[in-house]
Formats: structure tokens, sequence, C-alpha cells
């Protein structure tokens, strides 16, 4: 265990170029996972069991990872002046994954009561609620990680976790023909995973402050609480007409719309490449009060951002059809022609996956100005209006109505906060003026 742990550490001289390398394989290794799984379960289980899958890992499973992750890894990760201790955080993070164990079990006992969800989706969807928060609880050491200036760190545990938990989810439904066995080996092994390569490998690190500050994590829930329910609206609109298609289409349905859904996290990961490595900068820039070098980072941020948008986009709509055909062929025969008839559906979702990159950016940037009840506004708003469009869309339109929803929603989010943002640099600029800043 001790050599494994000597050899993730490093301490070389291009410490900034292998946190970014290490950033890359990470993210990409744990978004591919979702789109291997997806595609192959769904091949190897069939398309009502895929649905199930599917929406259980990218959709309650991630809502649920929000209750456990409480939206504080940016907080986490900007807090350069140690207002908060590693153990704080820890003992914050152990608190939000039991709300999140106990939120998903009250949730899925209430559709079983229902009737809604018989006792097989339900558990196999408990099963992927557990991997989440499990996902949820690494993060904490994750974010320790990144803020210790070790962003490599991260992305190896994300790396080798990811390719851990696909090898033993896909092996045993591949041995036993059984989703259920498949889940609970990826429960497993996200837990060995976590075992591995976060909680052995920080004890190596010479700076993390493991004490607990009296009254510091009532004080954390307070200084998060409109963080988390920022994500947790956020994740909703996300993925609105998702749940709009679980509840009034099939689990086929959900399997299909969430295949032609996955580019969205290709997009957010590689916006993600581009944006995470400057949030540090950004915080330095904006604690030193430099909000002119803070706008043209951002700029400069934006522009990368919309240029992918852009190129992203424009090959969804020349090659969707093409792409979904490839994925038809691997899912094998009976599943031709399920995906190509939805390619501007697929075209629109790229798109919107972009403006949600957007977004993002500027949530960032509000974050590290502090600015949680601008950023609560913004995603209140939005859960309203997603709660409106979102049924009507998909009972008329179907899989193209959520589409558009989910395109409207994002375009809305990244207006809204395109708008604080510009608001909040200026009010600082003025008050800078003042002051003779």
């Amino acid at each position: 265990m001790r050599g494994l742990t000597r050899r993730l550490l490093y301490a070389g001289p291009r410490l900034e170029r292998y946190n970014m390398l290490w950033n890359i394989a990470g993210s990409f290794c744990y978004a591919l996972a979702s789109m291997v799984l997806s595609v192959f379960v769904m091949r190897m289980a069939g398309e009502e069991e895929g649905g199930i899958f599917s929406f259980g890992f990218s959709t309650l499973g991630q809502q649920l990872f929000i209750v456990a992750y409480f939206g504080i890894r940016p907080f986490q990760i900007t807090d350069g002046k140690g207002e908060y201790s590693f153990g704080d955080y820890l003992c914050h993070r152990r608190l939000t994954c039991l709300a999140a164990l106990a939120g998903g079990g009250a949730f899925l006992g209430l559709m079983l009561m229902l009737g809604r969800y018989d006792g097989h989706k339900a558990f196999v969807l408990f099963l992927l609620v557990c991997y989440k928060v499990i996902d949820g609880f690494a993060d904490v050491y994750e974010s320790e990680f990144q803020r210790q200036g070790s962003l490599y760190l991260t992305g190896k545990s994300n790396f080798f976790r990811a390719v851990l938990s696909v090898c033993a989810c896909l092996g045993l439904l591949g041995l036993t023909g059984d989703l259920t066995a498949a889940c609970l080996g990826a429960v497993c092994a996200q837990t060995a995973g976590v075992f591995l390569f976060n909680l052995d490998v920080i004890r190596a690190l010479p700076d993390v402050a493991w004490q607990r500050r009296r009254g510091a994590v009532p004080g954390l829930f307070r200084s998060t609480a409109f963080l988390f329910a920022s994500v947790f609206l956020d994740f909703y609109i996300f993925s609105s007409a998702k749940y709009a298609i679980d509840r009034y289409m099939s689990d086929a349905d959900s399997g299909y719309f969430n295949l032609i859904f996955m580019p969205t996290s290709v997009i957010y990961m590689v916006a993600n490449f581009i944006i995470r490595p400057f949030l540090t900068r950004l915080t330095a820039l904006w604690d030193g009060k430099r909000i002119s070098d803070f706008k043209r980072e951002l700029l400069k941020l934006s522009l990368m951002v919309g240029g992918l948008t852009v190129l992203a986009a424009g090959a969804a709509f020349i090659l969707g059809k093409w792409i979904l055909t490839v994925v038809e062929l691997v899912l094998g025969a009976g599943y031709g022609g399920s995906l190509n008839r939805y390619w501007m559906d697929f075209a629109l979702i790229v798109l919107g996956g972009g403006f949600y990159a957007l977004a993002n950016l500027m949530y960032y940037a509000l974050v590290i100005a502090r600015r949680q009840r601008a950023i609560f506004t913004v995603y209140a708003a939005g859960a309203g209006i997603a709660w409106l469009i979102s049924r009507p869309m998909v009972e008329s339109l179907g899989i193209h109505g959520a589409a558009v929803c989910y395109l409207l929603l994002m375009a809305g989010l990244t207006l809204g906060f395109g708008i604080w943002t510009l608001m909040v640099c200026g009010r600082e600029e003025r008050k800078n003026a003042d002051y003779g800043g």
C-alpha cells in the first residue's frame, strides 16, 4: 500500500504540466466511463435494463451525488486563506453523504409505494445511488488535493477509480447476465478505489490540516447552503427533461435519450480542461482586487469555450447521423435505426452542452466572488421554468421536445449568469475606484 502511495505522489519540477496532463486523463476517463457503461449495459442487458441503468447512473444517482457533494468543491478549492481545515470539510462531507443515502432511500421507497417502480428497478437504482454517494465522498479528498496544488492526484484518482469500476461492472454483467450483480460489483470496486487512491494517499501530503475547529462544520453549512441549493437546482434543470421521460415515457426511451445526451459530458469535460487550471489564478486576481485582469481572463476563457461549442455543434449537425449509426453498430443487431432518427435532437443537445459549459464558467466566477445569493437567484428562476416546460414538451413532442427543452434551459442559464457576472464585476470596480483601489 505504501509503495502504491509513493508512486502516486509526484514532486517534480514541471508540476503544472503534470497537473494538467493527469487532470485531462482523469476527467476524460471519468466522463468516458459513463458513456462506455451506458452503451455496453444496453448492448449486454437489453434496452429496458439499459434504460434503468442509464437513468440511475446519470440522473437519479447524480442528483444524490449533488446532495453528498453539497456544491462545495469550488468553495473548498478556492479557500486559499484556509478559512476551513480539511478536517472540517471531511466531517461536513460525512454528514452530507449520510443525508444523500437517506434521501435516495426515501425517494425510492415512495416510488415503490406509489407503484411507479417495481422492486428490481428500485434496488438497482439504490445501488447506483450508493455508487454515486461514494463518488461524492471521494470528492472531498480530491478537492483537497487540488487545494494543496496537487491536481494530478485528483486526476489519478478519477482515472483509476473509473477503470476499476467499469471493469468490475461489465465483467460481472458478462459473467452473470444480471444487472443487480453488476451494479453491486461496481459499488464494491468504487469503495476499494476510494481506499486505494484517496484515503491512503492524502496522509502522505505534508500540509493537510486534519484538526477540526469548534463550530466550523455548522459554519460551513451556513457558508455553503446557497451553493448546495444552487447546485441541486442546477442538476434538476440539467436533468428535468430526463425526469420527464422517466415519468411519461418508457425505460427504453430513457435509455435512448441518455445515449444521445452523452456528448454533453464530453463538452463539459473538455471545458473543464480549460477552466479548472485557471481557477486558482482567477481567485488570486479577485482577492488581489485586480478586477480588470479578472475580466480579461474570463473573456479569454469564454472565447475558448465558445470556440469549442461552435466546433462541437457544427460537427454534430454535419456528422450526427454518421455518429449515431456507429453507436447503433456498437449496440449490436436489433438497434438499427433506433438512434439515427434523433440526429437533429443530438445536435441540439450538443449545442445546449456548450451553453452549459459557458454557464459553469460564469458560475465559477460568481463562486470566487462569493456571490452565492446571485447564483441561487439564477438557478431558482431556471428550476421554476424547467418545472413548467419539461412535462408539456416531453408529453407533446417526446424526445424532440426533451432536446429543445434542454437547449432553451441551458441558453437561459448562460444569459442569467453572464448578466450577473458583468454586474458583480462592475460593482467591484466602482467600489475600488471609490476607495482609490
